[in-house]
């Protein structure tokens, strides 16, 4: 049987079970990436949620404890219509061939909407929430994301000075303007040092800006927390440890930023912590 007919079978027979099943059934969520995790996990009840990626319980990931031993999947519509979903939500890249089945299947899906900003964080929050009938739950933390941002804007407006901030990632990566890391770190009251040396979007390694600039603070990711690999330049070159061993330097959890979705916030404060620290001691 080829791999077409399986899938069609699978969905014709979620189809009648869907049918034959009782209207009191709770909603099942499954979150097919790891930036859907992210919103499924603030959003829905941990009761509805039946499948977290496979990244959940990964360094990378934010899925709390309870969610770690929730069974795991990826974008392949047979194991997605095996656990006989309501509501399936993707990453950015959206369902590829997964959506075909499912619309044969009768099971709705959506996708997080790629941004990089505390406003797209928001906008996925009032969509999914609504998708989700989660309406209330979306208001309180877009509500409560809106307060945080506030408070971090008036602690930058009480510091003396704008610090330069350099965001450096275990690869060597950096991070210009129009990123999530540019977002957090203005939100903080820094000055993203490789946007203001006219870079942009995110950077291959280069240890050429261990020369380049010259932060009062460095940001570091994926350090102690992140996949490693044998070009994890960040780490190894001779160039960015002198950088890292010339200005103070805090390592924010992978899990915070490796999307934007609510913990982005969580990034901006602890930099914003380090900064008042660098205020205090000037």
């Amino acid at each position: 049987m080829s791999l077409d007919i399986h899938l069609k079978v699978a969905a014709c027979l979620w189809v009648f079970v869907s049918a034959n099943s009782e209207a009191s059934d709770p909603v099942r969520i499954v979150s097919a990436d790891l930036c859907a995790d992210i919103y499924v996990i603030a959003l829905a009840a941990p009761r509805t949620i039946a499948a977290l990626s496979w990244q959940a319980g990964q360094t990378v990931s934010a899925a709390p404890d309870w969610a770690l031993e929730l069974p795991r999947v990826n974008g392949d519509a047979e194991r997605l219509i095996s656990l006989n979903p309501d509501m399936v939500i993707f990453g950015p890249g959206g369902p590829g061939e997964a959506a075909r089945f499912l619309d044969l299947a009768g099971i709705d899906y959506m996708s997080v909407q790629w941004g990089e900003t505390f406003q797209s964080v928001g906008a996925n929050l009032e969509a999914i929430g609504r998708r989700l009938g989660r309406e209330t739950t979306a208001d309180v933390l877009r509500n409560d994301l809106v307060a945080r941002q506030r408070d971090l804007q008036r602690r930058a407006e009480t510091r003396n000075r704008t610090p330069d901030v350099f965001y450096l990632s275990a690869t060597g990566g950096a991070a210009g303007a129009g990123t999530l890391v540019d977002e957090a770190i203005r939100l903080a009251g820094g000055r993203n040092a490789a946007a203001e040396a006219g870079a942009t979007g995110w950077l291959a390694a280069d240890a050429e800006w261990a020369f380049r600039v010259s932060p009062d603070l460095i940001v570091t990711s994926y350090f102690v927390d992140g996949y490693f690999t044998r070009s994890d330049i960040g780490r190894r070159h001779s160039a960015f440890r002198h950088l890292l061993d010339s200005a103070p330097r805090i390592d924010v959890p992978a899990s915070a930023w490796s999307c934007a979705g609510p913990n982005l916030i969580d990034a901006a404060e602890q930099i914003a912590e380090a900064l008042d620290d660098l205020e205090g001691g000037s």
